[in-house]
């Protein structure tokens, strides 16, 4: 089951990164997963399946924002 990765996430994998750094920010999110170094900035993207490999925790959860828990795909709003 794929893991639930909201972008603005901060979570911790769990090789370091050449800079030192084990923390990255979720800045993309779909097939690829866009990561931010949060030591370096350095921008990288990973395979979704790589990147659930990798992940060791999570640091901080971003909040879910208004329009990502009202999207109906059909305009179909529940009453």
């Amino acid at each position: 089951m794929p893991v639930e990765v909201h972008i603005g996430d901060i979570v911790r994998l769990r090789k370091v990164h050449p800079c030192g750094s084990y923390e990255w920010r979720v800045v993309r999110l779909g097939a690829d997963i866009g990561l931010k170094c949060l030591g370096c900035g350095r921008r990288v993207l990973l395979p979704r399946s790589t990147f659930e490999r990798r992940l060791k925790s999570f640091v901080t959860r971003a909040a879910q924002s208004d329009h990502e828990q009202e999207f109906h795909p059909r305009g179909n709003r529940p009453s």
